[in-house]
């Protein structure tokens, strides 16, 4: 028996501080994680997941929002919720174009919000110069946009549940 140095092959060293034992290892590792990619395909996986949890998380707070919000209470104080249900839906609407979803339902939710705002904020201004808080047009116009609103989160739910086209997000990358 020949005695061992650190850097004879016969002890099992190959390099000072590596083992050939360690090399073989890491080897057939890496040879069962090419055998797995092989298995498996490559697939496009910077594809978004189906389902959209950021658009699901901000649809559930816009959501409660507008059920919580100026429930039966007078129109003036309700343009405080409303306001907050515009920043909610800014962002829910940033982040379906985001992952680039559109529909004509979406698109005509959209605009009929941008009216019913622009009604809100006129009927709002002929409010206070009439000095009168319950002004019809006034509690009219809060109440559509409301259901501006609701039209929106549907639009929005129905784009986001919608199933993914065939063969997206599979594609060879």
């Amino acid at each position: 028996m020949t005695p061992c140095s650190p850097r004879s092959a016969a002890c099992g060293r190959t390099a000072p501080g590596g083992t050939l034992r360690a090399v073989a290892s890491v080897a057939s590792i890496a040879s069962v994680a090419v055998l797995a990619a092989f298995a498996t395909g490559c697939r496009n996986d910077t594809a978004p997941p189906w389902g959209y949890p950021d658009l699901k998380a901000t649809l559930g707070s816009l959501s409660r929002a507008l059920e919580e919000g100026c429930a039966e209470t007078a129109p003036e104080s309700c343009v405080d919720d409303l306001d907050r249900l515009g920043a909610l839906a800014d962002r829910a609407v940033g982040q379906a174009l985001e992952h680039r979803l559109l529909d004509a339902a979406y698109v005509d939710a959209l605009a009929g919000l941008d009216r019913a705002r622009e009604l809100r904020i006129a009927a709002a201004a002929d409010a206070r110069a009439r000095r009168d808080p319950r002004y019809t047009p006034f509690r009219r116009a809060v109440a559509a946009e409301r259901l501006a609103y609701r039209r929106l989160l549907a639009a929005l739910e129905r784009i986001r549940t919608a199933p993914p086209p065939p063969g997206a997000g599979t594609d060879p990358v």
